[in-house]
Parts: C-alpha cells; structure tokens; sequence
C-alpha cells in the first residue's frame, strides 16, 4: 500500500494523470456540441407540428359550426331544383345569416324555401279567413287588398324573423365586449400571442356571453388556418357588424401591419367600449319616462282614481240612501 501511494505521488504519474484529464475534458468540450444537436431546429420543427395540429383541430372547429360545405336535405334539395337562389335572389341575407349566427349553406336553402313557401301559405289563410269565415264587412276590394297584406307579410316575415336574431345577437355579444378586451389585453400583456390570447378570452367569456366566445373561437380558428390574420380581423368585423367591434378590428391590423404596441390599442378600445355602453344604459335610462307614460295612463291612474273616489262615492251612496230612509219615514 505504501509502494503503490509513494508510486502516484511521483511527479511522472501525476503529470500523466493531469495529461488524460485535460485530453478528456478537450475531447469532451468539442464533442458535447456535435452531440446536442441543433436546439433551434429543433424548437422550430415543434413549433411547426403544434401549428400544424392546431390548424386541423380549428378546422374541424369550423366544420362543426356550420361552415363546412354540406348542403344536404329535403329542403336544400327543392332549393336547388327550383332554383330560388337566383330567383330570390338577395344580396345582403348571406351577411345578415351570418350575424344572426346562421352560418352555412343549409340557413341560407331554409332561408330562401320560406321566402318561396310562406307568401303562398298567409295569402291562403288570409283568403280562407275573409272570404269562408269572418268577412268583417269587408268590400271585395279590401278583401283582396287583405289576401295581398298577408301575402307581402308571408314574403318579408324571414327577414324580420333574421334581424331580430341579429340584433338580439349583436347585443348578448356588446354587452360582454369591453370585459372581453380586458382580458385580451391582460393575456396580450403576459406575453401571449393574439391566438392563444383569443382561445382564452373565448373559452373565459362563454357564461357571460356565449355569442361572443362562439365568435372568438371562430377568429382562433381562422388566425390558425388563414394566410392573412387581416382576414380573421374582417371575418369578425362582418360577423358581428357593430362599429365597435370594427374598430377594435382596425386596430390590431394596423398593429400587426405597422407593428405598433397591440396593449395601448386594445386599452384604448377597451375604454371606448365601456364609454360606448355606459351611453346605451344612459340613453335607455333617459327614455324610459316617456315609454312608462302610456302604460301609466292605461294602469296606473285607473287605479289610482279607483282608490282616491272610491270611498267618497261609497259615502255618497251611504248619504243619498240614508236621505231616502228618511224621506220615506216622513
């Protein structure tokens, strides 16, 4: 034991060990980088599979919302056979489906089968009603006139049936937007991208609105599968038409065109919509005196002067009663 410390402390074997030390550290430095491989190679090819995995989800996201291509069933089938499309044609519903949240071929086919249908069907009720059941001394000429009233309502009936969803549609949506954008902007702000930003925001927001979570899911998707997030931006503008989701929209176009701070525009906006919908509770708050005025009149004051001479006219009646007793006993 002696023989074998006394032979490592010798000055040739210490300087062979630090020899083999140094050769495996430079071989080990020089070849630890070989080994690694490219790190960033590697991270972009992840990056392109995530993406390539988000783009086939969204894309099955769009197809169950209605915007796959499938005009199947009876009534796209008679649709398309006797070519109302073109023989209605009007060039605005397809907007408006869509801010109605009616998205696909198939709303449009229903659309134009009860603009076909629906005339036909309220002329023929209103003709059996004024000519088989209840005249109402009616002249043929207003009898007539009534049997073309019903035929223009059957024709203009899914329009307003349309604009009513819509505008239903486009208030659920601005009622929940300014809050939307807080959040969008605290997620922007944390360091998200605007896609994850909006699959948050949509998947946060769907108790207090589900209209516009279903709207941000949509614009996910299409940030995801579209070449141009321009046209996600428009998609949502056109989607909704509200000026204040228009501008939010400009917004981040021109931020994702001139690369300017996406946290102060969406701030900004965010405040001009809480503005905007603190004026419509404003505005509605301020009419309402003139809206109670007729149910007031009509329920209100009968009752009121119910109240009021009631009881004078029951001791009026008391008194004329009590003066006719009398009378009578004289």
């Amino acid at each position: 034991m002696v023989d074998f410390i006394s032979s490592l402390t010798q000055p040739a074997t210490l300087a062979s060990v630090l020899a083999a030390v140094a050769m495996f550290a430079t071989i080990l430095s020089v070849g630890m980088p070989l080994l690694k491989g490219d790190k960033l190679e590697t991270r972009l090819k992840q990056v392109t599979t995530q993406r390539e995995r988000l783009r086939r989800a969204n894309r099955d996201a769009l197809e169950r919302r209605g915007l796959k291509k499938d005009n199947s069933g009876k009534i796209s089938e008679i649709t398309g056979k006797l070519n109302l499309q073109k023989m209605l044609e009007d060039p605005n519903v397809e907007q408006k489906l869509v801010q109605a949240g009616l998205r696909g071929p198939r709303p449009l086919a229903i659309f134009y089968f009860c603009r076909f249908v629906l005339p036909m069907v309220m002329a023929l009720l209103a003709f059996v009603y004024i000519f088989l059941i209840n005249d109402m001394g009616l002249n043929p000429q207003m009898k007539i006139g009534a049997v073309v009233f019903g035929a223009a309502a059957g024709f203009y009936a899914p329009n307003l049936y349309v604009s009513n969803i819509a505008q239903k549609r486009q208030q659920s949506i601005m009622q929940a937007f300014p809050d939307a954008l807080d959040m969008l902007l605290i997620c922007v702000e944390s360091g998200m991208s605007i896609e994850l930003a909006f699959a948050k925001v949509g998947g946060e927001i769907g108790a207090a609105s589900p209209d516009l979570a279903e709207e941000f899911q949509l614009t996910t998707a299409e940030l995801a599968y579209l070449q141009e997030r321009r046209t996600a931006y428009e998609n949502l503008a056109k989607r909704t038409g509200h000026e204040g989701v228009k501008s939010v929209c400009l917004a981040l176009m021109q931020a994702e065109r001139y690369g300017t701070p996406l946290g102060d525009a969406l701030r900004t906006m965010a405040k001009e919509n809480r503005d905007m919908r603190m004026s419509e509770a404003e505005k509605k708050a301020a009419a309402l005196p003139a809206k109670l005025t007729v149910p007031m009149i009509l329920f209100f004051l009968p009752v009121l002067f119910l109240v009021v001479l009631g009881p004078a006219y029951i001791k009026y009646s008391e008194m004329q009663a009590q003066n006719q007793i009398n009378t009578d006993v004289r």
